[in-house]
């Protein structure tokens, strides 16, 4: 079967004739229907620092945000039906440490990540832990099933933050975790979420045809004027960024209220400087944000069986695997909003 790989330690993804896996026990055989290209594959084929980690899996199948139908079952498997369409929770926790002996498995020390540090979607199949499956109810388009991963960083972001009804939110980023976050923060009932970016005309254009309509466009303005429509009268009460780039992070402070919440979403490939005097003295709190609990993923499919129509509307190209570096050059061009890698794509079943 292939599957696309980081092979070696350097800037690219091989596409290759590999073994179809076998599921070991307590695992299950996945028949991929669609993967999207994320922030983190982007930075894998890159090769940037952060990523050098993965030398010790290499070579490894990339791909992290994946639905998928079962086909096989390992020993021990047998909870879910062969042919149930799943998504993946991609931290795969070990078992054996302190935390997960006394099931805290949200605080695993020793994880590891499908499409990361084991081999993930950007293949034909995949063998993952049965426990990783999240089934996805009937009904669900299995595309919308693909943004189960993507949606539940969004989701947690906004619950870092502790939106409430009424607040005023600024969204930094309107990427896929951008926009997820916009329709968390609204179905939170936040009074007005605004969205801003930097040469993002195509996702933006996402966000209005789901009805935001508060967008900015940072590129050639400064940040703070541009904003200052919207801060002129009043602060917000949260800002949560997902851009990775450190230069929105002052201005992100400027905008946010005394006692507001600031919410770092995204990985920065370096260390960043902040005046941490001027946030003591406006008593702002900075959150960070990553994985969200085991548990709010059932929160996340039934966000999903609601606002399908909306969650579509993310999804603006389908590639098939033999073509996924057209699918990677879209999505870093910023021309996509998401990317999905789909296999059997022009293929018969």
């Amino acid at each position: 079967m292939q599957a696309l790989q980081k092979t070696v330690s350097a800037k690219g993804l091989n596409l290759r004739e590999v073994e179809m896996p076998s599921p070991a026990a307590g695992e299950v055989l996945l028949r991929v229907h669609s993967t999207g290209v994320c922030g983190t594959d982007l930075h894998i084929d890159a090769w940037t620092a952060s990523y050098h980690f993965l030398e010790a899996a290499l070579p490894v199948t990339v791909g992290h945000e994946f639905s998928g139908e079962i086909v096989a079952r390992g020993e021990g498997a047998e909870h879910l039906p062969l042919g149930q369409l799943v998504a993946v929770r991609p931290s795969v926790t070990c078992g054996r440490c302190s935390s997960c002996s006394a099931g805290d498995f949200d605080a695993c020390t020793t994880r590891r990540g499908i499409g990361v540090m084991r081999h993930g979607g950007f293949a034909e199949y995949v063998a993952v832990p049965l426990r990783n499956c999240v089934p996805i109810p009937h009904g669900v388009d299995p595309e919308v099933a693909a943004l189960a991963e993507p949606l539940s960083v969004s989701f947690e972001a906004v619950r870092t933050g502790n939106v409430q009804p009424g607040d005023r939110v600024l969204i930094l980023g309107p990427g896929n975790i951008g926009q997820g976050i916009a329709l968390f923060a609204r179905a939170a009932g936040a009074s007005q979420v605004v969205v801003a970016g930097h040469g993002d005309a195509a996702r933006l254009e996402v966000l209005r045809s789901m009805g935001f309509e508060d967008l900015l466009d940072f590129e050639g303005q400064d940040i703070d004027e541009a904003l200052a429509a919207y801060t002129q009268d009043a602060l917000f009460d949260v800002v949560i960024e997902a851009t990775g780039a450190a230069a929105v992070l002052a201005p992100a402070l400027r905008a946010l209220k005394t006692h507001g919440v600031l919410v770092i979403a995204s990985i920065h490939s370096a260390p960043v400087a902040l005046d941490l005097t001027a946030l003591v003295r406006r008593h702002q709190q900075l959150r960070g944000s990553y994985r969200t609990p085991e548990r709010c993923w059932l929160e996340v499919v039934e966000f999903m069986q609601t606002h399908q129509d909306q969650l579509r509307l993310m999804i603006t190209h389908r590639v098939p695997l033999e073509q996924a570096r057209q699918g990677f050059d879209l999505a870093r061009a910023r021309l996509a909003s998401k990317v999905l890698i789909q296999p059997r794509a022009g293929r018969a079943s």
